[in-house]
């Protein structure tokens, strides 16, 4: 029998994006913007937390 997590896992998770492995963007809330200086030039770029397939949160919405 599987556990409630594992059941609630983030690759069942409709907020998931599978990217490669077990490696998945959490899509649930907007992407952190981050910035940082190249070559005395700052530049910026946003990102999803990225989680493995079988942590879970308690933001979970099973996919459709």
């Amino acid at each position: 029998m599987k556990t409630q997590t594992a059941t609630r896992a983030c690759q069942a998770c409709a907020f998931w994006n599978a990217l490669e492995d077990d490696a998945g963007e959490c899509r649930r809330h907007a992407p952190q913007t981050l910035a940082f200086e190249v070559d005395e030039e700052v530049k910026f770029e946003s990102m999803f937390p990225v989680t493995a397939g079988d942590d879970w949160c308690g933001d979970f919405e099973k996919k459709d």
